[in-house]
């Protein structure tokens, strides 16, 4: 099928022609003709560039009215940066249509420019929802006679929260509009969303709903926690000529990996909150144009990143939602091409590895953490490869040439390569001359390490079964303990999100909680300076993982999910909208401790009222402010 048999406009037609536009993707030869035969509204699932932005904008722009001065569609998207590209696409699909207008509305420009702009009403607006509810608050936008609505992008706008203002915006358009839905997975609020604001609607999927890009190729490899940064520079090491994006949890984390990645020098750099626009925008434009091999990045500040021809997406850390994972893994993979998504997991992470291959209907292949060997074998022939594609410009170099012959004369073949390849190579011998196995240790017939792993000598009080060790802290229910605001001191105290806490148990006057062994030290260490909060490992009681009332580790993810309020397989902080779950009251060093504010003295000192929750007999509901009283009384999560 080629365009021109999708029935568009010439002027359409001759401006993706002039583009380089050939032959339709899946996704535009199932949208656009819908779009220009049916009447009805569209939910259309496919992955992040899979060439969406045509999909809608095409048939949209060939509906429209061009002599009309009035907005007659707008189009919503998540980001300032894909707000930009969609106006910049829709503006280059018209550029041969008299009098069409497009005008991007988005936070981070003066908005006197904007209100400049829409001095003449455009027939296209493209808007982030922040700053269109703002320019529609001031009178200067007005959305009665919109024709069509396009949500783009609609779980990454939720993700985000913006669910409320979308709802406003969809409040604020006419009944009559079409509304058409673009979205990589389907969440149950996209659902409700379609359900609550969309007329009998068609669902269109491009591949399979919420699997990952089909020429995406999907591995990992297994270490300590500690190791992790090691482990990410021998995968960069191991591919010479990777172009791609590192997801880090958390804004501190991205600027600690990429900060580490430029001292020891790699091509890199960090997108993250911090950033000004100006900043912002300066990297993106070199990570764009490949001035930047790696952009070390937090999921909120890549969003909205388009960029083609990624070789690779690693995950420093894992995500907590598996749609998360669909969405960087999709930045890769495009445009038929083949990407790759790593993730560096620890040992206890297995299982969101499982949950994720469920979720995507895709299997992950293990591969083993490479040694300094394999790393400069890979090296070595990368350089060679150079050596043979090098462009020679003869005749810059002709000039050289006689006076280079005569000086190098006197060696032969064999020992003029290996100077030439020692030259460039060994900086990489040297480095990776007696490095250690970043490998975990095979473990025995009975589920034991064979060697000592990550256990070390601490003592018979550590978790045998899984290297977890438990430990307590002075602060309990009567404090107003739970595993969210545990996870928030734990976040402020150490600055370090990939923390893994197992199970938690609060009673009236302590929280035990277990930690990887591997990160005991780290843990311990980071609680030594404080005065109200003191953590100590809490030496011969029996470990939570040995109990059979525990929870399996699929039973929640971070900071919750079963329904007694928590999970045994492990709590940690999260980077959602680069908000964690730690409580208003951050400050630790000083100053107004979250766990010591007024409301909780107030909520402690209440009597109980007797009530229960769906933690159990006795438990604490913590809408209606009851808790209960005395030293037995245990929570466990």
């Amino acid at each position: 099928m080629t365009f021109r048999e999708l029935n568009l406009k010439d002027e359409i037609l001759s401006a993706i022609d002039e583009l380089g536009y050939e032959q339709p993707m899946p996704v535009q030869e199932k949208v656009i003709p819908y779009m220009l035969v049916q009447t009805a509204d569209l939910v259309a699932l496919a992955q992040t560039g899979t060439g969406k932005t045509a999909a809608f904008g095409l048939p949209v722009l060939n509906m429209i009215d061009a002599d009309r001065k009035q907005v007659q569609a707008l189009v919503l998207s998540p980001t300032r940066e894909l707000c930009i590209q969609i106006a910049n696409d829709l503006k280059g699909y018209s550029k041969n249509m008299q009098g069409m207008r497009v005008v991007p509305v988005y936070g981070g420009e003066d908005i006197r420019t904007q209100l400049r702009q829409l001095d003449t009403p455009p027939q296209i607006i493209v808007a982030t929802p922040g700053r269109l509810i703002d320019l529609i608050e001031r009178g200067k936008i007005k959305l009665g006679e919109v024709d069509f609505l396009v949500l783009d992008e609609a779980d990454e706008m939720l993700n985000m929260g913006f669910k409320e203002d979308i709802e406003t915006i969809l409040e604020s358009t006419p009944e009559t509009r079409r509304t058409l839905l673009f979205s990589a997975t389907m969440p149950k609020e996209i659902a409700n969303i379609a359900r609550r604001y969309m007329k009998n609607y068609e669902e269109i999927t491009v591949g399979t709903k919420n699997a990952g890009a089909e020429n995406v190729e999907h591995i990992y490899y297994v270490s300590q926690a500690k190791q992790r940064y090691l482990v990410l520079k021998r995968i960069v090491d191991l591919n010479p000529d990777i172009y791609g994006i590192v997801f880090c949890r958390t804004r501190m984390e991205t600027k600690e990996v990429a900060d580490k990645l430029m001292h020891d020098g790699y091509n890199a750099d960090a997108l993250h909150g911090d950033l000004s626009q100006a900043q912002r925008d300066t990297v993106m434009q070199k990570f764009r144009i490949r001035n930047l091999q790696l952009l070390v990045a937090t999921d909120v500040a890549a969003r909205g990143l388009d960029v083609s021809d990624l070789t690779h997406v690693i995950n420093y850390n894992l995500p907590d939602d598996v749609e998360i994972y669909t969405h960087r893994s999709g930045r890769t993979g495009r445009a038929n091409k083949k990407g790759i998504a790593v993730s560096i997991i620890h040992s206890k992470e297995r299982f969101k590895i499982k949950d994720i291959e469920r979720m995507l209907r895709k299997s992950f292949i293990q591969e083993q953490i490479p040694n300094g060997l394999e790393v400069c074998k890979k090296q070595l022939f990368h350089l060679i490869d150079r050596m043979e594609n090098v462009e020679v410009s003869e005749e810059q170099i002709e000039t050289y040439m006689p006076q280079i012959m005569k000086q190098l004369e006197y060696l032969s073949k064999e020992e003029l390569l290996k100077r030439f390849v020692s030259l460039e190579f060994n900086r990489f011998l040297s480095y990776y001359k007696n490095t250690q196995d970043l490998n975990l240790p095979e473990r025995n017939e009975r589920g034991e390490r064979n060697e000592r792993g990550e256990r070390g000598e601490r003592g018979e009080h550590r978790n045998k079964s899984g290297g977890r060790v438990r430990l307590k802290m002075n602060l309990g229910e009567r404090e107003g303990i739970d595993p969210k605001r545990l996870l928030g001191i734990i976040n402020d105290v150490t600055g370090d999100k990939s923390i893994n806490i197992g199970s938690i148990e609060v009673t009236n006057k302590f929280t035990f909680f277990d930690v990887f062994a591997d990160q005991l030290d780290q843990v311990v260490k980071a609680f030594a300076d404080q005065t109200e909060v003191i953590v100590s490992e809490a030496k011969g009681s029996k470990g939570f993982e040995d109990r059979k009332s525990d929870y399996h580790p699929r039973s929640g993810g971070s900071g919750g999910g079963s329904s007694r309020g928590g999970s045994g397989g492990g709590y940690r902080g999260n980077d959602r909208g680069e908000r964690s779950a730690r409580p208003a009251t951050t400050s630790v060093g000083g100053g107004e401790k979250p766990w010591r504010n007024r409301e909780l003295s107030d909520r402690s000192s209440r009597p109980s009222s007797g009530g229960s929750d769906r933690r159990g007999s006795g438990g604490s509901d913590r809408r209606s402010g009851s808790s209960s009283s005395g030293s037995g009384y245990k929570k466990r999560y």
